[in-house]
C-alpha cells in the first residue's frame, strides 16, 4: 500500500485509526468542488469490528450478490458489484460520506492540491440534478455569471440525469484553455440558457486585502494551508497602510466553501483575546476536542463585521460562529450554508479512499450549525443582484439524508414580522447608478464608519503584535 498523502495539518495529528486504513486527508467539504475542494481536518474515528449478530444481514447481501452475478441480463464483474454496494451503503448515511477509487481517487488527490484545470464551482447533486452552491471568486465560473442556486442540466449538450456527482464534476474539469458549455436553469428565469466557459488552471489566492474608505477589507475565498499566516500578514499590512489607525475591519466570507480546520482556528484567533473557538464531538461522549484562542487581538479591539451568505460553509462557519458567540464581530448578510459535520478520509487501497462523517462541530456557546447555519446579527439582502428575490439558495437542510439539526431557540421579540425593512427597499438599477456594485459590502463599510473612530486604534494594547504560529 502506498504511503499517505501529506497531512494538511501536521501540527494537529489525527488519532491512530483502529484499522489498517491510512489517513490521506481530513476533509470537511460542504459538497464536491470544481476547481477547489474545501478541506478541514478532523480526528479519525475508530471503525468497530462487525458484530457477529449481523451475519444474517451479510447472508442476505451475499444472496442478492450471487443472484445478480448469475442472472443479470448482461455479465457484470465483481468490482462493479462491490463498488455499487459500497456506494449504496454510504449514500444511505448522509450527503458527505462517499467512497472513491480509480479516476475519482486521482481527482481527490488533485483537488487536495487545489490546483488543476477547472471552472471554480461548488456543486451538489440531489435527485440527479446538479445544483450550484457557489462560484469561487475570480474563477471562470464566477466571471461567466454563474450564481448560487443555479441548476446545471446539460454539459456540452449531454443531459446529466442519472450521472453521479463525481461524473458531473469530471465532465466540467479539463485542460486549461479548453471550452465547456453549461446549460443553466435559474429560478426566476422563464427558460434555460447556455453559458460557454473556458477552463483555467485554478490557482487559489485565498486571501486578498485592501483599504476601502479607511476600513480594512479582508476577503477570504477558502481555507487552504497558509490562510492563517496570510490573514496575519493582511492585518499587519492594513495596520501599516493606515498608520495604525484603520476604522475597523470587514472580513468577507461570502461564497467561501470551507477549508482546513487549523486555518479556521488561526483566523478566528487573530481577532480573539481568549476563549474557546470551536469543539468537535464524535460518536462517543469522550470523543471531544476543543480549540482555544491565545492572548493577543491583532485587530486591536476595533469593530469587525463578517459578511456571510448561503455559500459560507463549514470552516467559514467556524470563524463566523466563534466571533459571533464572543460578541467580537457583527455577522452581516444572509444565513450561511449550515455544514456542521466533519469527515475523515482514509486510504483503503493503492487508488481508493473512504470519506466518512465522524463528528459534528460546535460553536463556543455549544451551538451546532448543522442544517441551521449561522444567522446574521443584521440581515442584509444583496440588493445589487436584481434576481436576489427569486433565487432559491441551496443549503445543507435541502440535501437528502442530511444529519438532523439541533433545535434552534429564537427570541420571539427579534423574529421578523415579514414587513419590508425600509433600509432595504432600493432597486438594483438605482444603486448601480450611484456606483454601488456590492450592496452588502457597501452597507458593512458604512456601518464600520459609524462604529469606528481612528482614536480607538490608539487604545489597543499590544499595538500590532502578532501571535506565535502553532
Amino acid at each position: 500500500m502506498p504511503g499517505p498523502l501529506p497531512d494538511p495539518s501536521p501540527d494537529r495529528p489525527a488519532k491512530q485509526d483502529a484499522t489498517e486504513m491510512k489517513p490521506i486527508a481530513k476533509l470537511l467539504p460542504p459538497l464536491a468542488l470544481v476547481g477547489a475542494l474545501a478541506l478541514v481536518p478532523v480526528t479519525a474515528a475508530s471503525i468497530a469490528a462487525p458484530d457477529t449478530t449481523n451475519y444474517q444481514e451479510l447472508e442476505k447481501f451475499m444472496s442478492v450478490y450471487e443472484r445478480v452475478k448469475a442472472n443479470y441480463v448482461e455479465p457484470v464483474d465483481d468490482k462493479t458489484l462491490i463498488k455499487g454496494a459500497i456506494d449504496g451503503m454510504l449514500s444511505a448515511l448522509d450527503p458527505h460520506s462517499s467512497y472513491v477509487e480509480g479516476a475519482d481517487f486521482d481527482q481527490l488527490k488533485t483537488t487536495t492540491d487545489g490546483n488543476y484545470g477547472g471552472l471554480g464551482l461548488t456543486v451538489s447533486l440531489e435527485d440527479g440534478i446538479v445544483k450550484v452552491i457557489a462560484p469561487t471568486e475570480d474563477t471562470p465560473a464566477w466571471r461567466a455569471g454563474i450564481k448560487s442556486g443555479d441548476y446545471i442540466t446539460h454539459i456540452n449538450g449531454e443531459f446529466l440525469n442519472g450521472v453521479t456527482l463525481d461524473q458531473a464534476v469530471e465532465k466540467m474539469k479539463g485542460a486549461p484553455g479548453t471550452s465547456v458549455k453549461l446549460t443553466i436553469v435559474r429560478p426566476g428565469k422563464n427558460k434555460p440558457f447556455d453559458v460557454a466557459i473556458t477552463r483555467e488552471r485554478i490557482e487559489l489566492r485565498p486571501v486578498k486585502w485592501e483599504i476601502k474608505e479607511g476600513v480594512g477589507y479582508i476577503n477570504i475565498d477558502t481555507f487552504t494551508g497558509n490562510v492563517g499566516e496570510q490573514v496575519k500578514s493582511a492585518l499587519l499590512s492594513i495596520d501599516k497602510a493606515t498608520g495604525g489607525k484603520p476604522l475597523g475591519y470587514v472580513v468577507d466570507l461570502r461564497s467561501n466553501p470551507g477549508g482546513l480546520l487549523d486555518q479556521a482556528v488561526d483566523v478566528a484567533d487573530d481577532f480573539l483575546e481568549s476563549g474557546e473557538i470551536v469543539s468537535q464531538r464524535g460518536r462517543s461522549k469522550d470523543d471531544i476536542e476543543r480549540y482555544y484562542a491565545r492572548p493577543g487581538d491583532m485587530a486591536h479591539g476595533l469593530p469587525v463585521i463578517v459578511l456571510t451568505d448561503p455559500g459560507t460553509a463549514s470552516a467559514s462557519e467556524i470563524v463566523a460562529g466563534a466571533l459571533q458567540d464572543h460578541h467580537r464581530a457583527l455577522i452581516m448578510g444572509e444565513t450561511s450554508f449550515g455544514k456542521g459535520s466533519v469527515q475523515t478520509v482514509v486510504q483503503t487501497g493503492p487508488e481508493a479512499a473512504l470519506r466518512l462523517t465522524t463528528a459534528r462541530y460546535y460553536t463556543p456557546s455549544g451551538r451546532s450549525v448543522q442544517a441551521g447555519g449561522i444567522e446574521p446579527d443584521i440581515e442584509v439582502p444583496q440588493l445589487t443582484d436584481p434576481d436576489y428575490k427569486d433565487r432559491r439558495f441551496i443549503r445543507e437542510a435541502d440535501l437528502r439524508r442530511h444529519l438532523l439539526a439541533q433545535a434552534q431557540v429564537k427570541d420571539k421579540l427579534l423574529e421578523s414580522d415579514d414587513r419590508p425593512d425600509p433600509r432595504f427597499t432600493a432597486k438594483a438599477d438605482d444603486l448601480k447608478k450611484q456606483g454601488i456594485k456590492d450592496f452588502q459590502l457597501y452597507y458593512a463599510l458604512n456601518t464600520i464608519k459609524r462604529l469606528g473612530t481612528p482614536d480607538k486604534a490608539n487604545i489597543a494594547a499590544g499595538g500590532g503584535a502578532s501571535k506565535k504560529s502553532r
